[in-house]
């Protein structure tokens, strides 16, 4: 199964419509918008037609039927899904390692630093970047994954412009 992944829109549309442009994002059957801000993942599912699990980030109000964490299976792989903030994913990964252990994941996606990491193990941990303020290129970032059961996922982080001149001047921005 294809999955996309995706952080820190921060109400930015026009990066989520070039996103989608982008010939990677082609037959995504799964979303994963890890926060900042909710009401994004909402027009992410709208405009892709497709199911969005998200969570609630730092920049998000509390809402009690927007959750912090999530926890999906998904071809084969148990996935956990968070924003990072309450688990200081600034300073360290630990808290949210032992988290997603605890509960039976095999890949763990967070998001609040607005940098990309890729660290595969037997808990592969991602963090896609943003997508509208990225803190570590000059270019947005998301993922997309396959998965497969009973294999490692492969995972492609891509950076894109929101900007559709700059990709069609200089092509699709990969990493």
């Amino acid at each position: 199964m294809k999955v996309g992944i995706l952080s820190d829109s921060h109400g930015n549309t026009r990066a989520i419509d070039a996103m989608l442009a982008h010939p990677e994002t082609r037959d995504i059957g799964l979303w994963f918008h890890a926060g900042d801000v909710v009401p994004d993942a909402e027009y992410l599912a709208m405009m892709a037609d497709t199911e969005v699990v998200r969570v609630a980030g730092n920049c998000d109000w509390p809402d009690a039927r927007i959750q912090d964490d999530e926890v999906r299976d998904v071809a084969g792989h148990r996935i956990f899904l968070t924003h990072g903030h309450i688990y200081g994913v600034r300073y360290t990964t630990g808290m949210l390692r032992e988290q997603a252990e605890a509960c039976g994941a095999d890949i763990a996606i967070y998001g609040h630093t607005h940098v990309a990491e890729i660290s595969p193990g037997n808990l592969t941990v991602l963090n896609p970047g943003s997508i509208a303020r990225p803190r570590d290129a000059q270019h947005g970032s998301f993922m997309v994954m396959e998965l497969s059961p009973d294999q490692p996922p492969v995972v492609r982080l891509i950076r894109f412009s929101a900007d559709p001149a700059i990709n069609s001047r200089y092509g699709v921005l990969h990493e």
